[in-house]
C-alpha cells in the first residue's frame, strides 16, 4: 500500500507540475487593434511566444487610439497597433519606447456587389469624391482607431472635409467586423484592412455580402508596429517582458508564423521587421 500511494503521489505531481508552471508564468499585458484579434493572428502567436519565452500574453482588443490611451495610463505593458503618426507622437511625447515595425497589409474599400456609386476600379481619391457627390451610404468606424485615422486622411486627400454631419455618413463607433456587418445591412461602403476582410470572407464561406471594389492605391498601405510602454513614465510596467515580446516579434520564428498565417488560402499579414 505504501508503494501504491507513493506511485500515486508521484503521478499526481507529474500531472500537476505543468499546470503549476503555467499558473506561475509571468504575464505580459498588451493593448492591440481589433484586426490582430479578430483575424485570429494572436491566437496563433501567443502560444508560440509562451513556448519560446515562458511568458503568457494577454491582450485587450480596441481601436489604436484607445490602445495608446491604455499605454499612457500605464494599464498595459506593450502595444501592437497600426497608426504610424499617432504612434510616433506617442513615442516623442515620452509614453513609449523601442517602436519596431513588424508587419503590414493594406486597406481596401468594400461595398455591395451592385456598386451603387460605380466606384469599382477607381483610385481612392476618385472613389471618395464619387461617394460624396452621389451621397452613397458610407459606414465609418468613428472610433479613433488606426482604420478611422486612415479614413479621415483619405477624405482630406480627396479635398473633402470629414462628412460627420452628412445623412449618408454612418458612424458606428464599433470595431471593424461589426462595422462591416452594419455596412452590409445598409448596402453601404466602408474602409477595412485586408486581413479583417479575409476573416469576414471566411465567416461567409468565401461568399460575403460585401466585396472589394477599390484596392492597390499607395495611400492604402497599412503598417503595424510594437511599442513598449516607457518604464520612466510607468514604474510598474513590465518593461523586461515587453522587450522580450518585441525581440520575439522581430525574430525569424515569429516573422515566419506571421507569413504563414492564412485564411481561405490567403495571406493576411506580410512580415517586415528590419
Amino acid at each position: 500500500m505504501r508503494r501504491f500511494f507513493a506511485l500515486l503521489a508521484a503521478a499526481v505531481f507529474v500531472i500537476a507540475a505543468p499546470f503549476a508552471a503555467l499558473a506561475d508564468a509571468p504575464v505580459l499585458m498588451m493593448a492591440t487593434t481589433t484586426s490582430t484579434d479578430n483575424t485570429g493572428l494572436l491566437d496563433e502567436l501567443a502560444p508560440a511566444f509562451q513556448e519560446a519565452t515562458g511568458i503568457e500574453l494577454r491582450w485587450t482588443s480596441v481601436g489604436t487610439g484607445k490602445a495608446l490611451e491604455l499605454g499612457k495610463n500605464c494599464d498595459v505593458d506593450v502595444l501592437l497597433v497600426h497608426a504610424p503618426d499617432l504612434e510616433k507622437a506617442f513615442v516623442s511625447d515620452g509614453y513609449g519606447v523601442n517602436r519596431k515595425e513588424v508587419m503590414y497589409n493594406d486597406f481596401v474599400v468594400i461595398g455591395p456587389p451592385s456598386d451603387p456609386a460605380n466606384v469599382k476600379g477607381m483610385s481612392v481619391k476618385e472613389a471618395f469624391e464619387t461617394i460624396r457627390s452621389k451621397k452613397a451610404l458610407f459606414a465609418s468606424r468613428g472610433d479613433n482607431s488606426g482604420t478611422h485615422a486612415t479614413e479621415l486622411e483619405l477624405w482630406k486627400k480627396a479635398g473633402i472635409k470629414e462628412p460627420d454631419k452628412e445623412s449618408w455618413y454612418i458612424q458606428t463607433g464599433q470595431g471593424m467586423l461589426n462595422t462591416i456587418n452594419i455596412a452590409a445591412e445598409r448596402d453601404a461602403y466602408t474602409l477595412t484592412d485586408r486581413g479583417t476582410f479575409i476573416k469576414y470572407e471566411a465567416n461567409h464561406d468565401g461568399n460575403p455580402p460585401l466585396v472589394i471594389l477599390v484596392e492597390g492605391d499607395e495611400s492604402l498601405f497599412n503598417q503595424y508596429s510594437v511599442i513598449a510602454v516607457n518604464p520612466k513614465r510607468c514604474e510598474n510596467v513590465k518593461y523586461d517582458l515587453a522587450m522580450k515580446f518585441i525581440e520575439w516579434m522581430t525574430s525569424q520564428e515569429a516573422q515566419k508564423k506571421i507569413a504563414d498565417f492564412r485564411l481561405l488560402g490567403k495571406q493576411l499579414f506580410v512580415p517586415n521587421a528590419k
